[in-house]
């Protein structure tokens, strides 16, 4: 089976990758492409998301079959060869990580959003960011992405007040 991650195209052996092996544990497992974290095994809290053809998708529940042939782009293809990914520097700027372990996730899932909506409002970021934080960083999570939103060159956004 061939797999195409973040531009490169990687022919899995039948005995490494078997068509119903969830996608995160041939990111992992097989191609070590360890940023994707397992969190819950049930597709419900978004450590393990990434982007199948653009849009975010819980990979602990999509099988290796739904994604041949297709594009799928992990955490590790976010940034460019010029840098970082605005949204990266702001998570930065933001203090967004505590623990970090579902920041790949919470990236990914901010990435598509981006793409959809250039300029996303509070609701929009709140249904879309539906990824699990223990350490309840969503006020900087919404702070951030208004900042990369900004940074992309979207029309004027305010700047949410974040507590530190």
């Amino acid at each position: 089976m061939d797999l195409k991650v973040n531009g490169k195209t990687h022919a899995l052996r039948d005995d490494q990758a078997a068509p119903d092996m969830p996608l995160l544990w041939a990111l992992r497992d097989v191609l070590q492409l360890t940023g994707t974290k397992f969190g819950c095994g049930i597709g419900a809290c978004g450590a393990c998301t990434v982007h199948v053809d653009g849009q975010a998708v819980r990979s602990c529940v999509m099988p290796l079959s739904a994604v041949q042939g297709r594009e799928v782009r992990t955490i590790e293809g976010l940034a460019s060869p010029a840098g970082l990914h605005a949204l990266q520097t702001a998570w930065v700027a933001q203090q967004v990580p505590q623990c970090g372990y579902c920041q790949s996730g919470m990236l990914m899932a901010a990435a598509d959003l981006l793409a959809r909506h250039p300029q996303p409002t509070d609701a929009q970021i709140d249904e879309a960011i539906a990824n699990l934080c223990r350490c309840g960083t969503y006020p900087r999570v919404r702070a951030a992405i208004h900042a990369a939103a900004r940074a992309q060159g979207a029309a004027a956004v305010p700047a949410p007040q974040v507590l530190r």
